[in-house]
């Protein structure tokens, strides 16, 4: 569970040329504006964030979210709400208190030692690979799960978090536990609901911030708020009717933690696309998260 912007500037991002290639994307952030601050899950970074990279080749149309190109399109999109930047490999070596109850956020999607995740992801990449630097703080995250506390964790686990998320199997590991807890799930649903790829992305970004449950806030509720108002592609509703609905209900869920307050990854992201009908998320993408950012591009 994540969110944050950057100021403006010039700065040429390393790694999302890289990354791009490999999946056919080309990606770019042009139009600068000075950022205000305002409060979100994360903190502003203090560095500038312009970011230019550039690749060549093109996406196949009508592809699923797990493609292996849209894929990469949906962990860029989340970066740029998340961390202000396209680069979302540069994260797993994240790791801070935000100041959101939640204890510490840290890696490519804001596991967090109060909120379980953290600590499951700990566990299994132990269990897979008991001799790591993370090891001896199990028992400290299990103490803490449920609270924001930093009892037994501390400035040496930051170290040992940052240290470790240089080892290629803990990359690996919050990897799969995304895709685990997050990401399979949601496009799983996404398409039994009929949806194509923009409204598998809803509801994995959804997911993401607001975590699978079936609360009214969360992924289960705000779902369960949108039925209410829309039938899916697969219950034979109208699929843009559909993500309407579903992007109203994640805007109202968003507007109820202070953390999540700015829904400019709702408003002009994935409405954006929408009311532009590209419901295969397919690439040109241009697209602002908050005010005063710059615009992102996937061309």
């Amino acid at each position: 569970m994540l969110t944050l912007r950057a100021k403006a500037g010039v700065l040429l991002v390393g790694g999302v040329a890289a990354t791009a290639l490999a999946a056919g994307i080309t990606t770019a952030v042009v139009s600068p504006a000075q950022a205000t601050p305002a409060a979100k899950h994360r903190p502003r970074p203090t560095a500038s964030a312009t970011a230019t990279a550039t690749a060549t080749a093109t996406t196949q149309a009508a592809q699923d979210l797990d493609s292996a190109a849209k894929k990469e399109i949906a962990m860029q999109l989340v970066s740029s709400a998340e961390n202000s930047s396209l680069d979302w490999k540069a994260q797993y070596g994240y790791i801070e208190d935000i100041d959101d109850g939640r204890g510490y956020t840290g890696g490519i999607i804001g596991f967090t030692s109060g909120t379980h995740d953290m600590l499951e992801l700990v566990e299994q990449y132990t269990a897979d690979h008991p001799v790591n630097g993370l090891a001896k703080y199990l028992p400290a995250l299990r103490a803490v799960d449920g609270t924001d506390s930093h009892t037994g964790l501390g400035s040496g686990f930051v170290t040992a978090w940052t240290a470790e998320a240089q080892v290629v199997a803990f990359q690996e590991a919050q990897n799969s536990e995304r895709d685990r807890v997050y990401f399979d799930p949601a496009v799983a649903q996404a398409t039994k609901d009929g949806l194509r790829a923009l409204g598998q992305f809803a509801y994995y970004d959804a997911m993401v911030m607001h975590g699978p449950g079936d609360d009214a806030v969360s992924f289960g509720g705000i779902r369960a708020t949108a039925l209410e108002k829309a039938r899916t592609p697969a219950a034979g509703g109208d699929e843009t009717a559909y993500l309407n609905a579903f992007l109203d209900a994640r805007k109202a869920a968003m507007q109820t933690e202070e953390a999540h307050s700015e829904t400019g990854r709702v408003d002009t992201m994935q409405r954006k696309f929408l009311i532009e009908g590209n419901l295969d998320l397919d690439p040109p993408l241009r697209w602002t998260v908050y005010e005063g950012d710059p615009t992102y591009e996937i061309l």
